[in-house]
């Protein structure tokens, strides 16, 4: 099976787990137009690929990710000159649209995306992980919703999906301050599911994660996500139909049948991708 071969990010694929990991570490992993790009790439290709069951999304060097690189934004006006001013307009609200499907990529992706953080977090890199199934981090994580520090309104999705997390008021305080969120802080107010002493130990648990999430019905994993995401943005009686539609689908699988077949034969469940 080929890879990916993108710039900016660097993909391995192993036992039903895809490393995606961010890599401009000389830049600290600043998301230039080719990383947001790739970002999807990288997403697509999980969901597309049969073989990845699960996915952890890494930076690569001694940050996670510093947000978006500045020269995008430097660049923006010259991208989206024209003559007429609202046609220049019109082109930028196509380029934040772009952008922010880049990163929804990780909630389409039908595999659990789980996100292990070191180091920096900021700006762009909160949007990102908010994309997440789970998040964790090693103790030097530092979070911040850097936006306002340069006269801006974060619009990829932190300000969507970080209430949701942490809840309204505790967000509102992150996005107009800007303020660095420690992992301690991280994981008392539940931006992270965990935090580890070391990034050797979050790298370790959480590929301990992942094994334990490829080694489950895949058909499940998917649909447990599909019916959580669904669910988030509806009420529950609409989300109850929506699980109620896809059991009457899926649930009469092989999976089903291997899973009960390794229970009565008391052996390791071997599925289909």
């Amino acid at each position: 099976m080929n890879l990916p071969q993108l710039t900016t990010i660097a993909i391995a694929l192993a036992d039903g787990i895809a490393d995606i990991r961010l890599n401009r570490p000389d830049k600290s992993n600043a998301m230039n137009d080719a990383m947001w790009q790739e970002i999807r790439q990288a997403f697509d290709w999980a969901d597309a690929t049969p073989e990845v069951r699960v996915a952890i999304l890494s930076g690569e060097g001694r940050n996670f990710c510093a947000g978006i690189d500045l020269s995008l934004l430097a660049g923006i006006q010259q991208r989206i000159a024209h003559a007429d001013g609202a046609r220049s307009r019109e082109a930028l609200r196509r380029l934040i649209l772009d952008l922010q499907d880049c990163l929804s990529s990780l909630e389409r992706c039908r595999k659990p995306v789980i996100a292990a953080i070191h180091g920096a977090c900021v700006g762009g890199a909160v949007d990102l992980v908010t994309c997440c199934d789970m998040r964790y981090a090693s103790a030097d994580a530092v979070f911040s919703v850097r936006e306002i520090d340069v006269g801006m309104v974060a619009d990829v999705g932190t300000l969507q999906r970080l209430p949701r997390l942490v809840g309204e008021g505790i967000a509102r305080e992150l996005a107009f301050t800007g303020r660095n969120v420690d992992a301690a802080e991280a994981t008392a107010i539940g931006l992270v599911n965990r935090v580890f002493a070391s990034s050797e130990a979050l790298t370790a648990t959480v590929r301990e994660l992942a094994a334990t999430i490829a080694a489950k019905s895949p058909l499940a994993i998917r649909g447990i996500k599909e019916v959580m995401n669904y669910s988030r943005d509806h009420t529950i009686a609409d989300g109850l139909a929506h699980v109620a539609g896809w059991n009457a689908a899926m649930l009469l699988s092989g999976d089903l049948q291997e899973a009960m077949a390794a229970q009565r034969e008391r052996r390791v469940t071997k599925f289909a991708d």
